[in-house]
């Protein structure tokens, strides 16, 4: 198993499967995103507290999951760059990180959109909305560590040390509803039923 995944680690067998793959996962993303936007803005029903303006959690939501989702494969991909000594791993952090940054911006963007009608406020310096706000930071700096030298393996060391420093702040971003009094509501997706109050 170790050397079936060695040999795939390789820039070359790496680069021929993706090149393979690319195409196709890029047409079935486009048409689940293209199907979901159309679901979610076209035909979900109206919020009987907030009206249309609740949509806009069909883009803040995700954008905020994936946030952390790819900041946590930045840090795995970083351990093992960092202790195994893979160039992959590096490589990886180093194309992940703008994308995740990406995802951070809409989530901040999206989530002011939708409290400004709500909350009657743009921004407010909430536990969760500050640690979103270190989160795009953080990608910020891996950005930049990058692209700060011109050795790559340094780049590598120096970017996935400040992803594993980093990682402490998403169980912050997650926790944050609970451990604070805050305005951000709590999580509502893992609820086994809806609230009778």
């Amino acid at each position: 198993m170790w050397k079936t995944l060695h040999q795939l680690a390789a820039p070359p067998r790496l680069y021929q499967i993706c090149g393979r793959l690319v195409p196709w996962l890029a047409a079935a993303g486009i048409i689940v995103l293209a199907t979901g936007w159309v679901r979610g803005f076209g035909f979900a029903p109206a919020d009987y507290q907030q009206g249309e303006g609740y949509r806009i959690m069909y883009l803040h939501v995700p954008a905020a999951i994936w946030s952390m989702g790819i900041y946590a494969a930045m840090a795995v991909a970083a351990f093992t760059g960092l202790v195994w000594q893979m160039k992959m791993a590096s490589l990886a952090v180093a194309a992940m990180a703008p994308v995740g940054a990406v995802y951070t911006f809409i989530a901040l963007v999206t989530g002011a959109a939708w409290g400004k009608p709500m909350w009657g406020t743009w921004w407010v310096w909430d536990a969760r909305l500050t640690s979103e706000l270190v989160l795009l930071f953080l990608y910020a700096g891996v950005i930049a560590l990058w692209h700060a030298f011109d050795d790559r393996k340094m780049a590598g060391r120096a970017a996935g040390i400040l992803v594993l420093v980093g990682v402490v702040n998403l169980p912050v971003i997650h926790y944050s509803v609970e451990w604070w009094n805050t305005l951000h509501q709590g999580s509502t997706r893992m609820q086994q039923s809806i609230d009778p109050a």
